[in-house]
């Protein structure tokens, strides 16, 4: 390739483009390139350009494949010949911008007169850049031919320009061709690649497609419909969705507490007990699939990983259910913004018919939670109080801004993204929260006091009804709430909570320690509207009947047909530490388990036997060593990080000072074996002659990184194990230990 390298246009480059290019491209940093030709490798990889063109809108990506197929990557290009190629539709401005953005990104390289890409930028594109076939260098006259001639070269001409045919199997001389095939074969307008194989040449294509060679281009990005909205409805709608989501993982850990389900021998958790906690919850498949995802995600339960294990609530739920209603919501609307998980997929098959369950690794995806941050961003960025009223029409949007990110499901993906992200608290009415824009950027304790902030203030009162319901037409306070959910049912909720008082949840109450006087003045001071006559006798008449018989537990008992024994027992005074107690003349009971009862009284002087349900003896020995079964660690995704501007500025320097050294006339030079180690005593000698005389030294070194350097220093200090010299180009003074050495070579001073 003629004129200037990719490597020679990065010297040229300011120290800032540098930096900009590295924040962009951060995997051209890592590890630090030893100098600007290491650089320049790395920025033609194949991997790291298929990197760099996710980010390109579809413009910016139609002109890097608009100098593809020109040939900028075996001789530079003319930005006037590329827009000729791009067509009348692209103005000179926008051009001119795309080209600089694929420059500050390494994409492109050059003048306007000389434009460059990469090699492999070719592979990027696929085998046919432009949907166009091979350039024959030839000129085509394609006048005169039949009407299913041309659509033959029509079609191919739209793209791909291969096609497959029986007629190509041979070649036949023009008046013994029969079909359209064979005709434009033995014209030479279609090139035979195989017996089964034509293709049609380049020059016949842009001829066939007239003044828009590479077709229509989309220059400017398509402009979603939307609405205006007041952002406090907006708010105060995602407010509800939030209540409403807390709500329910709080009954789905109670469910779960209660009766934990299997874990699936293949992971996940099975149809059936995803359709239990569907009903449990009063919800659909594809809502109660996104809460069990939530809660394992929020590490709120988790696998026991036992020998049969089962989904159980952890520690960490505990702690969530202390914590005020916005905390909770912001710790599981942030688990969902870092789930690596499509839960949207719970419900549909693969490829081979095989059904997607909750909780399985099939539908895990580590690129989720930055596809899922890309789309509520893209709606942050609007104006406050804008939504965007149909999906997707936002698909069509970030389908232009970065048309190679989100795969074959990008639009699904955007959809899916705003109807969990509405199921969370985090969007509303089609457009973010204000919660959900401080989650976003603040992270999730900000996003708890936002919630907090846009919820209207807990009630303190309920309106008790004639028909035994109980209306809450708010949010209540945390106290009355637990009362509430204590005595009654939720009915209905929303932005007003009915619950339903009946015999059950009375005695419900009544069971948790309650009495009917305080049941009765629950309702007596919380009530706005007057006790209904029939809730003071529902209350009054469950509480007589309640408690009549009455039940205990019991970790251990004692039995003898001897009653003397037993009060000889009773009387030791080892019963009271056991805490024994007489429930008959000839049995006793204990809070304690069995084997300790045992123990303690075989202390005592007595000679107990262990019995079981049936009446026979027991062997209470225990038995082998047991272990608690390890959990295993949670796969978190790391996203790659960019190195602060600091740290880039100091990369570039390093390249440079590589660039120099690489550059600098070397004399004597002595290298250190790899099986030495560390300095060889030629090395020494050559630094510490190079220190007397006050020569410049080029050293090679490996950095902490691992990474082999070269810098030019005039050595001060040899010895002790270190190198000290200063760096005439950077003027500071460089410490290098001795061992990381290896190679040094003294710099012509002519």
């Amino acid at each position: 390739m003629s004129g200037i390298t990719l490597a020679d246009w990065l010297r040229a480059q300011d120290d800032a483009a540098l930096v900009a290019l590295l924040r962009a491209r951060p995997d051209l940093a890592t590890p630090p390139p030893a100098d600007m030709s290491v650089l320049a490798t790395r920025v033609g990889t194949r991997a790291s350009i298929a990197r760099a063109c996710e980010d390109l809108d579809t413009f910016t990506l139609a002109v890097l494949e608009g100098l593809v197929v020109q040939g900028a990557d075996t001789e530079p290009v003319a930005l006037a010949t590329l827009a000729g190629l791009l067509g009348p539709d692209v103005k000179p401005k926008p051009l001119k911008q795309a080209v600089a953005k694929l420059k500050s990104l390494a994409l492109v390289w050059g003048e306007d007169d000389g434009l460059s890409v990469p090699p492999v930028t070719r592979e990027a594109f696929g085998t046919y850049p432009g949907g166009l076939g091979r350039a024959t260098g030839r000129t085509y006259d394609i006048q005169g031919i039949t009407e299913g001639e041309q659509r033959v070269l029509q079609k191919l001409a739209a793209g791909p320009p291969i096609g497959d045919t029986k007629d190509a199997s041979r070649v036949v001389p023009l008046e013994k061709a029969e079909t359209p095939v064979q005709r434009l074969l033995a014209r030479n307008l279609l090139l035979r690649r195989d017996p089964g194989t034509v293709e049609l040449p380049r020059e016949i294509a842009l001829q066939l497609r007239g003044e828009r060679p590479l077709g229509p281009i989309q220059v400017t990005e398509p402009k979603p419909k939307t609405s205006t909205l007041q952002q406090t409805g907006i708010d105060a709608t995602g407010g509800g969705e939030a209540l409403e989501l807390v709500r329910h993982v709080e009954n789905l850990i109670a469910g779960w507490s209660a009766e934990p389900p299997p874990v699936l021998r293949t992971g996940g958790l099975g149809v059936r007990e995803l359709r239990k906690v569907a009903k449990d919850l009063d919800v659909d498949e594809r809502r109660a699939a996104l809460l069990i995802e939530l809660v394992v995600g929020a590490d709120l339960a988790a696998n026991t990983e036992a020998a049969e294990p089962e989904w159980v609530p952890t520690t960490k739920a505990d702690v969530w259910l202390a914590a005020t209603a916005e905390v909770r919501w912001a710790t599981i609307a942030h688990a969902w913004l870092e789930l690596p998980r499509l839960p949207a997929l719970v419900g549909r098959r693969d490829e081979k018919d095989r059904l997607f369950t909750p909780l399985a690794d099939e539908i895990r995806r580590v690129q989720a939670p930055r596809d899922r941050r890309w789309v509520l961003e893209t709606l942050a960025a609007f104006p406050k109080g804008t939504a965007v009223t149909d999906p997707a029409d936002l698909a069509a949007l970030l389908g232009w801004r970065a048309p190679r990110r989100g795969g074959r499901q990008r639009d699904e993906l955007v959809r899916w993204t705003v109807e969990e992200g509405t199921a969370v608290g985090v969007l509303a009415l089609g457009a973010i929260t204000s919660a959900g824009r401080v989650l976003l950027d603040e992270g999730p304790g900000h996003a708890a006091k936002s919630l907090g902030d846009a919820l209207p203030a807990p009630l303190d009162h309920v309106l008790v009804q004639a028909d035994l319901t109980v209306i809450a037409p708010g949010r209540l306070e945390p106290e009355l709430a637990d009362e509430m959910a204590l005595v009654a049912d939720v009915e209905s909720a929303g932005s007003a909570t009915v619950y339903r008082i009946s015999e059950t949840t009375v005695r419900r109450a009544l069971d948790s320690g309650r009495t009917a006087d305080e049941l009765h003045e629950l309702f007596k001071i919380r009530s706005r509207t007057p006790v209904p006559q029939s809730l003071t006798y529902l209350i009054d008449d469950a509480a007589r009947r309640h408690g009549r018989l009455r039940g205990g537990s019991a970790g251990s008992f004692l039995r003898c047909d001897d009653s003397v024994l037993i009060s000889e027992v009773l009387a030791h005074p080892e019963a009271t530490r056991l805490e024994l107690r007489r429930i008959a003349p000839t049995v006793l009971v204990s809070p304690l388990p069995l084997a300790d009862v045992l123990d303690g009284l075989r202390s005592a002087g007595f000679a107990p036997a262990a019995e079981g349900p049936d009446g026979q003896v027991l062997d209470l020995r225990p038995g082998g060593r047991r272990t608690t079964p390890r959990q295993r660690s949670a796969r978190k995704v790391v996203s790659p990080t960019v190195p602060a501007d600091e740290r880039l500025g100091e990369l570039v320097r390093l390249v440079r000072a590589g660039d120099r050294a690489a550059a600098t006339p070397r004399g004597e030079r002595v290298a250190v074996p790899g099986h030495l180690g560390a300095g060889p005593s030629a090395t020494l000698s050559l630094l510490q002659q190079a220190a007397r005389a006050q020569r410049r030294v080029l050293v090679g070194f490996v950095d902490s990184h691992g990474t082999a350097a070269q810098r030019v220093i005039e050595p001060h200090v040899v010895g002790g194990g270190v190198l000290e010299g200063y760096d005439h180009s950077y003027g500071e003074v460089l410490r290098f230990p001795l061992h990381r050495v290896t190679s040094a070579a003294l710099v012509d001073e002519d």
